[in-house]
């Protein structure tokens, strides 16, 4: 079972869109601070208080190699949303499946009437000309 405060956290963290776009740039492997901060228009701290904000929910892990800081993707996080997720897509595909069957219900009941519409119609004119006839002889 997934911790609600691991999930919030990691909720919080992708909750800003600067943050999603960090995560889609590792997801094709480590990058530098610098690498990360070059599509935005915001200074290296700001970029910073964005990767302490992934760090700490367990998204990115960063490492020291000499004076490159080097982050990656960590996807543990991501897999225990999409397991939580999971649930609710269950869920909706069989509420969809459900208002599937009703709308097809609502079609057959409306061919169905609109076949009897004709019908009634046809019986209407054909016994409006038998009395004609009748009345003409």
């Amino acid at each position: 079972m997934i911790s609600q405060d691991r999930l919030s956290s990691t909720f919080s963290a992708l909750a800003d869109p600067t943050r999603r776009g960090i995560l889609a740039t590792l997801m094709s492997g480590e990058a530098s601070v610098q690498e990360l901060a070059a599509p935005y228009a915001m200074s290296l701290p700001g970029i910073s208080k964005h990767l302490k904000v992934l760090e700490r929910a367990g998204l990115i892990e960063r490492s020291r190699a000499a004076q490159w800081r080097p982050c990656r993707l960590k996807a543990g996080p991501l897999r225990e949303v999409a397991e939580w997720l999971e649930h609710y897509r269950v869920f909706w595909e069989a509420s969809f499946d459900r208002l599937d069957d009703y709308l097809r219900e609502l079609q057959m009941q409306r061919k169905a009437n609109v076949t009897s519409n004709i019908r009634t119609a046809r019986t209407t004119k054909s016994s409006a000309k038998r009395r004609k006839s009748v009345k003409r002889k």
